[in-house]
């Protein structure tokens, strides 16, 4: 556990010793603000039309903007995980130092969690950009903490299966922009699989539509903490590590 918290932290100084850490919060930062922005006009727009017409009835903080915030900072999730994984072995291949790095004394599962775990903790700090933009509900409303803790659970596993992909698709190339256009495309497709429900019901049409990592995510976006959403993305993440060690295993072969 020693390795791998050392490699967390040398991956963790080079994503902020790079514009890399700064680039990927400022545009989340932007876009999430912009979200916020809207879902919160569009409840007191809302709120104020019930109240000129009499109706008086009480709207729902979670509904109105926590859930679709959410559902929105998951789309960013598609930008930002592509930006935050393409280096992680992809830049170690560019430099040459992927063989000094095979041939250590550290076990390949160590490297993997070490780099996987670091790419974690910057999702999950950029993640809390959001946080900060909730916290002024609690101000002026009084929303329920707790859907909106279950949801950014499930933002948290969701960004760590994808994380996971992305991860394996770093050692599969040393260009960083290929590593980073191939993990959107990854990311895209699990995204999209389950419009294929919208027009077949037949057994592959079910399949495709319970591998988007969306379907799993509704729950969560609505403060319900199922366990078979959790066991999927814990799996995603558990294959996708498990072959980024093949890979690694590939490269220690031939360094």
């Amino acid at each position: 556990m020693k390795n791998v918290l050392v490699i967390c932290r040398k991956e963790l100084r080079s994503y902020f010793a790079s514009p890399i850490a700064y680039g990927v919060m400022a545009f989340f930062a932007l876009i999430a603000g912009y979200f916020f922005y809207v879902a919160t006009a569009i409840f007191v727009s809302r709120g104020m039309e019930s109240q000129m017409m009499g109706r008086g009835m009480p709207m729902d903080i979670n509904e109105w903007i926590v859930r679709p915030v959410l559902m929105n900072v998951s789309v960013i999730g598609l930008f930002m995980i592509p930006m935050i994984t393409m280096r992680l072995f992809a830049e170690e291949k560019r430099s040459g130092t992927i063989e000094l790095l095979a041939t250590s004394p550290v076990r390949d599962v160590e490297i993997i969690l070490g780099k996987w775990m670091a790419a974690l903790v910057l999702y999950a700090s950029i993640l809390a950009i959001s946080a900060l933009n909730m916290a002024v509900l609690f101000i002026y409303g009084q929303p329920d903490w707790r859907p909106m803790l279950v949801g950014y659970l499930g933002l948290l596993l969701q960004g760590g299966a994808l994380l996971a992909i992305g991860t394996f698709i770093s050692t599969t190339t040393k260009n960083q922009i290929i590593a980073g256009i191939a993990t959107f495309a990854a990311c895209l497709l699990l995204w999209v699989f389950d419009w294929v429900s919208a027009y077949e019901t037949t057994a592959w049409a079910k399949v495709m539509s319970y591998l988007s990592v969306v379907t799993h995510f509704e729950p969560f976006a609505k403060g319900v903490l199922d366990t078979k959403d959790a066991i999927f993305y814990i799996s995603v993440i558990f294959v996708g590590l498990f072959l980024t060690a093949r890979s690694m295993e590939s490269l220690r072969w031939r360094a």
